[in-house]
Formats: C-alpha cells, sequence, structure tokens
C-alpha cells in the first residue's frame, strides 16, 4: 500500500514557487511591490537574459534588520497583516510567499539597511538551501539579487520564451506598477542600456499620473486623453480614457487598477468596452487607465497568489460607475477628434513618404531671375481687377469678416464640398475637411437614442408567445435577470426546466432570432454578469437605422446646409466619430499645410 508522507520543505517551497514565479516578470512585479511597499522613492531594476541570469531590485526603502532578514526569507513571514484581518489588505503584497518561492527556484540573495543603522546585513538562499546572515556595505535601503532563476527546477525552463519576449513582460509589470505610483522614480536595465528611465512626477494627482501615462503610453496618447473622475456609494474612479478615435487593434493599452493594484478582470475590461460601445468598431480597442478606488472590505484579492484577479462585493454597482463615467466624459469631450487623425493625413501626404525610388523636391528658396524687359507691366496688367469686381479695400474688409467668423467656430466655416462627399470648412488656424455621411449619421443616431432614454424602450407583444429552449444552466441565468431584461423590453418567464417563454421583445429589433439572441445573453451574463447583447443590439439598430437616415455621399448641399452640419456637430456629444468608429472630420493645422509645401 501507498503510505502517506510529510513532503520536505525544499519541496513543498518549489511547489509554491510555481503559482507566484511563473516567469522573470512575476518575480520582478512581487520584489518591486515589496518596494514600494517599504516606502522607496526609487526603485531601480537590472535584468539580464530577460532575468534568467539575473534580476537586481534596489530600492532607499525603510530596510531591514539583521533578525528580519533571517525571518523574510520563511514563508507565510509578513508585516503587511497587523490585524491579521484578510478582508482589510491595504498594501500590494501580503502572503508572505515572493522571497522565499524565489529562493526555492534561484540563488537568492538580499543586503539590506535601516536608516538608522550603521551597517548593512545579507542573507542568500541558494536553491531553497539558506545561509546565516553576514554584514555587508549597503547604503540605506534594500538590494535584493536572483541569480540562476529556476536552476532549481530545469524543466520550467523548457517553457520560456526568448530573453527579449521576457524582458518585454519584466517591462510590462513594472509600468503597471509605475503608472500607481507618480511618486516614485523607476528605472529599468538590461545591462547594456536603460529600457525605461521614470522621474518623479509633479503637481496634483492628475498632472502628475497625467505626466507619467504619458511618458509610458506614449505623447499621442497624453494629447488625446480625456480626464475620467466619478464617485458613488463610496467608490471613486479616477484615471484617464483616450478618444474614440485613438485606437488600437488590440487591449494591450488597457491598463486596469483597483486601489493601487493592476488587475486584469473580465468585469472592468467589460465596462470598459460598453463605455466605448457605440463610439468603437468592434475589432478597434480603446487606450484608457482607470483607477479604482474602494473600501478595502468591498473587494477580495486574496484570490490567486498572483494576486491578479480580484471579486466586488458589487459588481453591478463597479460596472455601473466606469460605464457612466466613461460615456459622460466621451459626451463632454464634444466634437473632439483625435490629433493622430490630422497627422496620419499629413504623413500621407508629405513628399518623401512614398517609394524611396522617387527623388524628392527640393524646397530651398532660389533667388528668380532677372525679368526680361516689359515683362514686369505685361504682370501687372494681368493681375489688374477685373471690370465690376470688388475694389481692393472692400474685398479685403470682407475676408477679415470671413476669418473673424471662421475663428468664432471650433469647426470653421464651410468653404466648398468636394466630391459631393466632403465639406471643407476653414477654422481659425487650419481646415477642416468633413464626411458628410459619417458626421450626419453621428447625429441622427445622438437623436434617437436622446429619444428612446426619454420614452423608454417601446416594447412589441407577441401575438403567440414563443417558447425557446437553452442549454442546462443558461435559462437559470437569464430568469433571475427578468426585471433588468424587461427594462430593455425584453418580457420573458420560466416555463419548466431549461426552456423560458418570450412574451414582448424590443420593438426596434423587429424579426430577430430569439433562441441566438437569448443564448448570447446567458453566455454574457456567464462572463460579465451583464446582458450586453441586447444593448448591443439595440444600439446597432439604431447605428442602423441613422446610416440608413442620414445625408448620403453624392448628395450636393448648399452653404447653410453645410454651415448647418458643422453647428450640430460642436453641441453633439461624441460627434468627432460615427457610429462605426471611424472619424467624422479630419483637421489640419496652417502651420502643417505650410511645412507640406516647403513654406516653413
Amino acid at each position: 500500500m501507498i503510505q502517506l508522507r510529510r513532503l520536505p520543505e525544499t519541496t513543498i517551497n518549489r511547489i509554491a514557487a510555481g503559482e507566484v514565479v511563473e516567469r522573470p516578470a512575476s518575480a520582478v512585479k512581487e520584489l518591486v511591490e515589496n518596494a514600494i511597499d517599504a516606502g522607496a522613492g526609487r526603485i531601480d531594476v537590472v535584468l539580464l537574459g530577460g532575468g534568467r541570469e539575473l534580476i537586481s531590485v534596489v530600492d532607499d526603502g525603510r530596510g531591514m534588520t539583521a533578525g528580519e532578514l533571517a525571518m523574510a526569507v520563511e514563508r507565510h513571514v509578513t508585516s503587511k497583516l497587523p490585524d491579521e484581518d484578510l478582508l482589510r489588505i491595504d498594501w500590494l503584497g501580503f502572503r508572505g510567499e515572493a522571497l522565499p518561492s524565489i529562493g526555492a527556484v534561484a540563488r537568492l540573495s538580499i543586503t539590506s539597511r535601516p536608516a538608522d543603522a550603521d551597517e548593512a546585513w545579507r542573507i542568500t538562499v541558494d536553491g531553497g538551501r539558506l545561509s546565516p546572515t553576514v554584514p555587508a556595505a549597503q547604503p540605506p535601503g534594500t538590494r535584493v539579487e536572483a541569480r540562476d532563476l529556476f536552476f532549481a527546477t530545469p524543466a520550467r525552463l523548457k517553457f520560456l520564451k526568448s530573453p527579449r519576449t521576457e524582458l518585454q513582460h519584466a517591462l510590462d509589470a513594472v509600468r503597471r506598477l509605475a503608472m500607481v505610483r507618480p511618486d516614485i522614480a523607476f528605472t529599468v536595465a538590461d545591462g547594456e542600456r536603460r529600457r525605461l528611465d521614470l522621474a518623479v512626477a509633479t503637481g496634483d494627482l492628475f498632472t502628475a499620473r497625467l505626466g507619467r501615462l504619458g511618458a509610458i503610453m506614449g505623447r499621442e496618447f497624453a494629447d488625446n486623453a480625456i480626464p475620467i473622475e466619478a464617485e458613488r456609494e463610496g467608490l471613486r474612479l479616477t484615471g484617464h480614457a483616450g478618444l474614440p478615435t485613438l485606437n488600437r487593434a488590440n487591449s494591450r493599452m488597457q491598463y486596469l487598477f483597483v486601489n493601487g493594484r493592476p488587475v486584469r478582470d473580465r468585469l472592468l475590461a467589460g465596462a470598459l468596452r460598453a463605455g466605448y460601445m457605440d463610439v468603437l468598431a468592434h475589432d478597434r480597442h480603446a487606450m484608457a487607465a482607470l483607477f479604482l478606488e474602494m473600501p478595502a472590505d468591498l473587494v477580495d484579492v486574496n484570490v490567486h497568489p498572483m494576486k491578479a484577479e480580484v471579486r466586488f462585493r458589487d459588481p453591478g454597482l463597479v460596472r455601473g460607475l466606469i460605464v457612466s463615467a466613461l460615456r459622460h466624459a466621451l459626451a463632454g469631450a464634444g466634437h473632439r477628434a483625435a490629433t493622430t487623425v490630422g497627422l496620419a493625413a499629413m504623413g500621407r501626404l508629405r513628399p518623401g513618404d512614398g517609394p524611396a525610388n522617387v527623388a524628392r523636391p527640393n524646397f530651398a528658396y532660389r533667388r528668380p531671375p532677372a525679368a526680361a524687359p516689359g515683362l514686369a507691366e505685361a504682370a501687372a496688367a494681368f493681375q489688374a481687377p477685373l471690370a465690376g469686381a470688388a475694389e481692393p479695400a472692400a474685398r479685403l474688409e470682407a475676408l477679415e469678416e470671413e476669418a473673424a467668423e471662421a475663428a468664432d467656430y471650433p469647426l470653421g466655416v464651410a468653404r466648398g464640398q468636394l466630391h459631393e462627399t466632403y465639406i471643407v470648412a476653414q477654422t481659425a488656424d487650419g481646415i477642416v475637411i468633413v464626411d458628410q455621411h459619417a458626421a450626419h449619421e453621428r447625429l441622427v443616431m445622438e437623436r434617437m437614442k436622446a429619444q428612446l432614454a426619454a420614452r423608454g424602450v417601446e416594447r412589441q407583444l407577441l401575438l403567440l408567445p414563443e417558447v425557446v429552449e437553452l442549454a442546462p444552466g443558461q435559462a437559470e441565468r437569464l430568469v433571475p435577470r427578468a426585471d433588468e431584461l424587461a427594462e430593455l423590453g425584453l418580457l420573458l418567464e420560466a416555463f419548466g426546466s431549461g426552456a423560458v417563454v418570450v412574451r414582448e421583445t424590443p420593438a426596434m429589433l423587429g424579426e430577430t432570432d430569439l433562441q441566438g439572441l437569448l443564448r448570447d445573453l446567458a453566455d454574457e451574463l456567464a462572463e460579465m454578469d451583464q446582458a450586453l447583447a441586447l444593448r448591443d443590439r439595440l444600439d446597432g439598430v439604431c447605428a442602423t437605422m441613422a446610416c440608413h437616415g442620414s445625408v448620403r455621399a453624392g448628395r450636393r448641399l448648399t452653404a447653410p446646409e453645410m454651415n448647418a452640419l458643422l453647428r450640430e456637430m460642436e453641441r453633439t456629444p461624441r460627434s468627432g466619430q460615427c457610429s462605426h468608429g471611424r472619424p467624422t472630420y479630419v483637421e489640419l493645422k496652417l502651420a502643417d499645410i505650410e511645412r507640406l509645401f516647403g513654406r516653413r
């Protein structure tokens, strides 16, 4: 018979390390979190071989005494739960597993010195084998070095990616933590050069955080980000979200934080997507960094050893706060579109952006040749005003009035229409080109949504209620949410086991596949606990109707009609993009146009 036996402590630590230290980035994250919890003002990270050869994290935090060093490498030893209350966790780390887990699979060395101590101490852990503490030289703070990661568990090395890829994962982990704490300086080096260098950001919370986000996410995000700030029932949401026309093909530029902790949560990601639902194409992703703060007893962070997953006591409240805050902020942005749209257009127009073998024009100034006799007189006669034309002074006055009129409006004054599709308007410092169909589509859709909100969703009574058979478990997810679905125009009730009966549907949907709709609703309730599919269908119907009811491309507009469209765009929220997420206008600055023609 197989007898029960207790595993050796070394084996236990290596098993635990498999949950905490998945790759070098996991170790970097844990060590940087410890440095932040220690009150560091500067954190320097060095990675060699993508973190496999060396991970070094140096901070100027509180430091540890010799006795504390000896305890720090034991499992479940921590200074961050003074009341042993797992319902109120106010630190990034709290499990007491990171250092012993790293020491179980690497050659770990920790050197530390408190600010008020005269000497530092060092302790080493080599594959789980602990050595006694010895005196060392170290300025106030702590230095943690992990060499030969996974040497004690060689099988794990086979699952690591290239050093370049592992370095990128570690950089991403540090960037996420740096976003939360703009008051801390961070550096990351790979032995050859610094890959990340973030100085302490100054100013108030929003200014400092936007500066840090701009340094990490790019200048274009800082220039096209909308501040987010909202509170509801003890929850506070802050951060910045990019304009809808500033988007990406994946969600890598979406950063979500709960009480200062970077998280990857389906509920939060779904709420972010819902906030951009009718202003972004389905295959595009917004850029955003959102920081959610709430009482510690309303969120459970002790879900997984990696601490990247959380559970909320009231997920509906959290989702509602995020969705409403994003939609309110996007509506407040009005007709704004990302500056990258105009820059991309200028990039396509600039000489030299075409094939490399095409000769570039020379815009250098050259003195004109001497004029032939009589040429100046002929030119003067050619430029003379036509008979019956306005006097130069009157014409100049008219131009000044037009320029002043253009300066009064953000989208300028219409000057013409090209190909019966594009409106060209003059602004105070440039020109605006408007896609008349896309712009009017957004205006019509916003009117329809406003009417929908005012009167509610009109429901259509089915002459014969339809019984819909569903997969096991799907009906059980739908029936408890029947009241919420009724608000969206879908009236259903239980009908035996594994089936529901539908009595009313949203009138806007017309004839629809009820079984497919209910199946999608049940699946999304399982993932996000929210009925997104029906809302998405309603927005899709609004978008389709607006598309068919808007000004079509190819229709000639008069000057008053063009200006009326521009003025309504300025008054309408989210008018910078159509319902499909495409920009409705492109703005070209006069300075860029002058550079295009070599005038600057």
